[in-house]
C-alpha cells in the first residue's frame, strides 16, 4: 500500500485507489493514513469525526465506515488476495485492542520519505555539504504536491497534523534557501524568494532571506525596501517593529558590510537563518531564524 498526504490524500493498494469520496470515511483513511503501521485509537477516530458531540450509535457508525473502506481494499485486492493477506482486507485494515490500524505491507509513505530526505539533509549539513544538503533537502520538498491534505474536510486531530506539516514544510524549505544562499545561488533565488514573501509577509525570516538574495545581486535598493514594506506590515498588523536581528541586517545593508558578502558565506557563514553551522567565526549580522 502506498500512501501520500502531502497534497491530495491518496491511498493506493495493489495499484487501485481506496480513497473514499463520502466525507467521514475519507477522515477516517486520512487519520489512518496518517499514522500507517500503528494503531489509531477509536477515541482518536470518533474525536476526529464528531468532536465533542458524537451520536449515540457511535460505535456502529464507525464501524459502518470502516467496512466502507475494506469493502474498497477488498475490490482492490480482486478475487484472489496475495498468500501474506490471509484475510484479505481485514489484513490490511486491521482490527485492534481498542482501535484500528492500516498495514501498509512495505509499501511507500510520503511523509516518511520527506523525514528521510529531510534527516539526510541535516546530516550533510553537519558535515559541511552543502550541495550534498541542499539535493536532500529538495528532494524532501518535491514530494509536496499541495498543502497536506488539501481535499480532506479537516477535524480538529487532522487539522492539527496538517498544520504540524506544513511547519515542516517551511522549516525545510528555509533551510534549503539558506544552504543555496550560501552556495552562491542568489540569482536563482530571487523569484521564489519574491513569491513566497509576497505568501508570507509577517515571515521575518522570508524577508531577510529576500533581502539578502537582493542584496548579493547589486540591488541593495530593493533589499532596504523588503525591510520597510515589512516594518509597515508588521506595524499595522501587529504593532510591532521588526525584531533586532532583521533591524541589524538592515543597518548592515546600509552599511555595505563586509559580513553580508558571499565570500564569508562561501567558508561557512551564514548571515541569515542561523540554523547552519558555521566553519568559521559567525558574522555580526546573524539574521533572523525562520
Amino acid at each position: 500500500m502506498d500512501i501520500s498526504v502531502l497534497g491530495p490524500c491518496r491511498v493506493v493498494q495493489s495499484g487501485v485507489s481506496v480513497v473514499p469520496t463520502a466525507v467521514k470515511p475519507r477522515k477516517v483513511l486520512a487519520l489512518l493514513a496518517l499514522h500507517p503501521d500503528q494503531v489509531v485509537s477509536v477515541s482518536s477516530l470518533v474525536e476526529e469525526l464528531w468532536g465533542e458531540c458524537p451520536p449515540r450509535s457511535v460505535q456502529t457508525t464507525l464501524q459502518t465506515y470502516v467496512l466502507q473502506l475494506r469493502n474498497l481494499i477488498a475490490a482492490s485486492l480482486g478475487d484472489r488476495p496475495p498468500a501474506h493477506l490471509p484475510n484479505g482486507a481485514k489484513s490490511v485494515l486491521v482490527t485492534e485492542s481498542g482501535g484500528y490500524l492500516l498495514d501498509t505491507q512495505g509499501g511507500m509513505v510520503d511523509v516518511s520519505e520527506f523525514e528521510r530526505y529531510s534527516g539526510a539533509g541535516h546530516r550533510a549539513l553537519e558535515a559541511g555539504d552543502l550541495v550534498s544538503a541542499s539535493a536532500a533537502f529538495r528532494k524532501a520538498l518535491q514530494l509536496w504536491r499541495g498543502p497536506a491534505l488539501v481535499d480532506v474536510q479537516c477535524g480538529p486531530l487532522l487539522e492539527i497534523e496538517a498544520t504540524r506539516l506544513e511547519e515542516s514544510r517551511l522549516g525545510i524549505l528555509n533551510q534549503r534557501i539558506e544552504v543555496d544562499l550560501s552556495l552562491g545561488r542568489h540569482h536563482e533565488l530571487l523569484g521564489e524568494l519574491s513569491g513566497l514573501a509576497a505568501q508570507h509577509p509577517l515571515h521575518e525570516g522570508i524577508q531577510a532571506q529576500l533581502m539578502l538574495a537582493l542584496y548579493r545581486s547589486g540591488r541593495r535598493g530593493n533589499a532596504l525596501e523588503v525591510y520597510q514594506r515589512l516594518r509597515g506590515v508588521l506595524s499595522r498588523e501587529l504593532g510591532l517593529d521588526p525584531s533586532p536581528d532583521l533591524q541589524r541586517l538592515q543597518s548592515a545593508v546600509l552599511d555595505s558590510a563586509a559580513e553580508l558578502e558571499l565570500s564569508g558565506a562561501a567558508r561557512g557563514l551564514m548571515p541569515v537563518g542561523g540554523r547552519l553551522a558555521a566553519a568559521g567565526p559567525r558574522p555580526q549580522v546573524t539574521g533572523v531564524a525562520g
